[in-house]
């Protein structure tokens, strides 16, 4: 594939991994043909770390004209299930990204087994029969050589008849493993015999009780590469050491198939590593979130709390937002904690571009307007979305009765106080202005109401509205409003970097992390939004209607506020 002249002009700067790609194209190599895929283990949610991966494996496809593949790492049935499948197609789907074509690693069993059987007969692989901590106490160190496996030099005949017992329903887990015979001296652990095969008796997700001796990642994944014609192998850092064993393998396929050599040579996939995505307050370990779920110390792995895709689509985070982020944070060599703060500046920027403005009142107190008329009721006028002149208009009803937010009253208030408290005025937004006359207390002292007068020729919109206050209150209308549950997120751990934290990671929890508010209203039009509509409550945050939500009584979750709160907190 050539590189037009006119493409110099980049929209953006290219990362250093497709500035590698690109050098591939201006050589020539892979015959101009750029063909990525991402391989997750359908063992889990995907994160928000993930992503970062799906937007280099899938942008650099697009970028370049190729091809991105899906390939499910299904090596390991105790540990997946079609649930994990189809979410991870639905996450993609949803970030806004295409695929080639769908591939399971377990479409190449066959042939990993017999390429496996090829490398005990040529010398290459044993059945070591030692237990795992055996093997791990012989391994070495980086700087001291391992120790030999006494079954290393076992006959190949006998290799092989244990080989094909360890894919029978007889083998007992545990009790043998197939290793490389590579190299115990080798300073990069990962060569010293790892192991390729074990035995694994519980059912796959595709392939059912066909096989009972699965496939070591590091024996699968760059075959499969190789199988499929990948041409760019874009991983994350810890994948560095792994690199060398990954072209080995490679290698061995030259002498597996001969008339593989010279195709090899010109489509050998190049393995590119970059930083994992860290966010602070949150972990990114598959481990960790499989207990935080199955603990129920979330709701599920779409708990608006969880760094999980579908828990930040659920909490009302944009795709455009997330790669938004990605695209600030960029890809480097070098591991960095991102602040969760990088990733909400990029949420509010985004939602400030399509959010639906609406009115809600979270913690609600009546005010009466004593002078306006009883039974009478106006539609004011409520623009959709100042930043799009497109997005329309809503009427939203206005009468004697409405709720205002308790926090916007103060009855003896200091002199900066804009909002309402007796003898001084404030607008009523799309609506008119009205001068606070005074309150009503219970026994312990609790306003219960505040009373004001309007002024019926301060209306938005006619002559009189032109005058000036300096304060604008939402509202929402007594009589003709939704009762609604609100629930506002925090932090889920309260330490800003868990994973780097000696203590067990639930104690570092945030036990206020999440707020419910039951008594909370919205106005009619706010009511009829479904999930996957970005609203924003005025002068509140951004939300979204949450899948519990009914006619009868909707749920929102709020994604983010109009500004950073957490860094003053922090302060």
């Amino acid at each position: 594939m050539e590189i037009k002249e006119n493409e110099k002009e980049e929209k953006r700067s290219l990362s250093f991994v497709e500035e590698l790609i690109a050098e591939d194209l201006k050589e020539g190599k892979n015959h101009g043909r750029i063909q990525t895929r991402f391989p997750p283990e359908p063992n889990g949610y995907l994160h928000i770390g993930h992503a970062k991966a799906i937007c280099m494996d899938f942008g650099a496809a697009e970028e370049f004209g190729g091809v991105c593949n899906l390939r499910f790492d299904d090596t390991n049935p105790s540990k997946e299930n079609t649930e994990y499948v189809e979410n991870i197609l639905n996450d993609i789907s949803w970030l806004g990204f295409k695929w080639g074509h769908i591939y399971y690693a377990s479409d190449y069993f066959q042939k990993l087994w017999d390429f496996a059987i090829w490398m005990i007969e040529n010398g290459h692989a044993y059945v070591d029969e030692q237990t795992s901590e055996q093997i791990a106490q012989q391994k070495g160190t980086p700087t001291e050589p391992g120790t030999p496996s006494p079954y290393r030099d076992r006959p190949i005949e006998e290799n092989l008849r244990l080989f094909k017992h360890m894919n029978t329903p007889e083998a007992v887990e545990g009790s043998m493993v197939l290793r490389a015979k590579l190299d115990m001296a080798n300073p990069n652990m990962h060569f010293r015999d790892p192991v390729i095969y074990r035995i694994i008796q519980t059912p796959h997700h595709r392939t059912g009780t066909k096989w009972h001796c699965y496939p070591m990642y590091d024996f699968a994944h760059g075959q499969s590469d190789y199988f499929e014609g990948v041409t760019h192998s874009i991983c994350t850092l810890e994948f560095v050491p792994h690199r060398p064993l990954y072209n080995k393998f490679i290698d061995f396929l030259k002498e597996y198939d001969g008339t593989a050599k010279e195709a090899l040579d010109d489509n050998r996939p190049r393995q590119i590593e970059f930083n994992r995505l860290n966010l602070t307050y949150t972990v990114m370990s598959k481990r960790k979130l499989h207990t935080l779920v199955d603990e129920h110390l979330v709701n599920g792995w779409d708990d608006p709390r969880m760094p999980t895709l579908c828990g930040m689509r659920r909490r009302g985070y944009s795709p455009e937002s997330i790669k938004a982020f990605i695209r600030s944070i960029g890809y480097t060599k070098f591991d960095a904690l991102n602040d969760m703060a990088l990733l909400e500046a990029a949420v509010r920027e985004d939602l400030n571009k399509k959010a639906t403005r609406v009115s809600a009142v979270l913690d609600p107190v009546k005010l009466v307007l004593t002078n306006y008329p009883e039974g009478k009721t106006e539609q004011m006028e409520a623009i959709n979305n100042p930043e799009d002149e497109t997005a329309g208009s809503h009427l939203i009803s206005f009468s004697r009765n409405l709720w205002i937010e308790r926090a916007d009253f103060m009855e003896d208030a200091p002199k900066k106080f804009f909002r309402m408290t007796p003898g001084k005025e404030v607008r009523l937004k799309n609506a008119y202005i009205v001068k606070c006359t005074g309150c009503t207390k219970d026994a312990e002292g609790n306003i219960t109401e505040i009373q004001a007068e309007y002024d019926p020729e301060s209306k938005s919109g006619m002559p009189g509205a032109n005058r000036k206050v300096k304060g604008t209150l939402h509202w929402v209308n007594a009589d003709d409003c939704v009762k609604a549950e609100v629930r506002e997120y925090d932090r889920l751990f309260n330490v800003e970097n868990p994973s780097a934290d000696d203590r067990d990671f639930r104690e570092l929890l945030n036990p206020h992390s999440l707020h419910v508010h039951k008594n909370c209203y919205v106005e009619r039009f706010a009511a009829t939004m479904k999930p996957g509509q970005y609203l924003q409550f005025q002068r509140t945050g951004y939300f979204m209607a949450d899948p519990d939500t009914t006619d009868e009584a909707p749920v929102f979750n709020k994604t983010v506020g109009l500004k950073d709160t957490w860094a003053k907190k922090m302060k």
